[in-house]
């Protein structure tokens, strides 16, 4: 397959070794999502009335703290509360009762800007991520030789195996079974050292910690794949 606008991202994606490629890809897209909403699409009218509707979850809020530019985030969060009062809590109609209200306040607590955009964008490199692994055998190999796939993409790829090639659906799913499972095993290797280091019999100054410094912030990567 030709490399296109499509197939390129996703290949570069899963040129590093390191972690989950899912993962990657996820993080790819909330990286972008959240620069441009705190750049100037901040000011583009149609984005600005999304987020007043939508609004952001903590996740996104927290990251979108982390950039330098408070000013965009205070004016977001300024129209959207104004769009809660408006739309939510002033009251339209006498016939509008307490139920509808709840409604509307579980559907904002719910959705995300940020989310949205990010499962647009999954959806469609996904599509090219399972033609790819179909039709290049190149793409496959690079697939085997990641280093691992989290709990939650593991889950996500085997239960979206019908869309790849027919002929290559059980190779697939072992390829996922495996780069989970091995990626589990490592992890529970390590979790169990860093334990047992708690032993006095393996303190002191000498201790060899191995790679289990950094089990517990793996494993909860791997289980939540955050």
């Amino acid at each position: 397959m030709r490399e296109s606008i499509l197939t390129i991202p996703v290949n570069e994606i899963f040129e590093p070794m390191c972690g989950c490629p899912i993962c990657r890809m996820r993080n790819m897209l909330e990286d972008r999502t959240i620069d441009y909403i705190m750049g100037a699409a901040m000011m583009e009218p149609d984005v600005r009335i999304e987020t007043n509707r939508l609004g952001f979850c903590k996740t996104h809020f927290e990251q979108m703290q982390n950039q330098k530019n408070r000013l965009s985030l205070a004016l977001m969060i300024q129209t959207h509360l104004k769009e809660l009062e408006k739309n939510i809590f002033d009251r339209k109609s006498i016939f509008e009762g307490k139920t509808a209200k709840q409604k509307k306040v579980s559907q904002v607590v719910e959705e995300c800007f940020v989310c949205s955009k990010i499962e647009w964008g999954m959806e469609r490199l996904m599509v090219t991520f399972y033609e790819l692994y179909g039709k290049e055998k190149d793409f496959r190999e690079i697939f085997d030789k990641q280093e691992m796939l989290c709990l939650h993409h593991y889950d996500l790829l085997v239960s979206g195996v019908s869309n790849v090639e027919k002929k290559f659906q059980n190779q697939f799913v072992k390829a996922c079974g495996e780069l989970t499972n091995n990626y589990l095993k490592t992890l529970i290797n390590d979790i169990s050292h860093y334990c047992n280091m708690y032993d006095y019999r393996n303190s002191g100054k000498n201790a060899d910690w191995k790679n289990s410094k950094d089990s517990i912030e793996r494993a909860i990567k791997f289980l939540t794949t955050r």
